[in-house]
């Protein structure tokens, strides 16, 4: 990772990296469960493997289940595939399944930077305000860099 932006609004949150990984090897990340279990949380959480559902198809689900290093809490999320391009972009719902107001609309895409580099560009859309305390700009934040040292080995 060689750059890192993040900007906020009411109701979204925008966050570009830059990795220096191929985009190809970037959009499978997201796409593999192997790969999730490495870098899907931030820090201090683990997501187990045996949590991990992801159908990568159009109208296909993900599901994972973050659990807290700390003291066992867990959190689940899941969502469904709206639009895959295959190795550009990514849309996919994301939320608590326990709480269909909270779901929110996750575009990520790929673009190939040259020199074996790939600009992400991750853009959330929350279903109401979003407030600095709400974690999850910190915590996707985190999980990316989790990702650029998964790209790194």
């Amino acid at each position: 990772m060689s750059d890192s932006t993040l900007t906020t609004a009411e109701r979204e949150f925008t966050i570009t990296r830059v990795f220096d990984a191929p985009r190809e090897l970037v959009f499978h990340a997201w796409t593999d469960p192997d790969q999730l279990v490495e870098w899907a949380g931030p820090e201090g959480f683990s997501t187990p493997r045996d949590s991990i559902v992801v159908e990568p198809e159009v109208g296909g689900r993900y599901e994972s289940l973050m659990v807290s290093d700390a003291d066992g809490t867990t959190f689940p999320s899941s969502g469904v595939f709206r639009e895959i391009v295959e190795p550009e972009r990514l849309v996919f719902t994301w939320g608590d399944p326990t709480s269909p107001d909270s779901i929110s609309i996750i575009t990520v895409t790929f673009d190939d930077s040259g020199d074996n580099k790939t600009t992400m560009t991750f853009h959330l859309l929350a279903p109401g305000p979003l407030s600095p305390d709400d974690g999850a700009a910190q915590g996707w934040g985190q999980s990316l860099n989790r990702l650029a040292e998964l790209l790194r080995r």
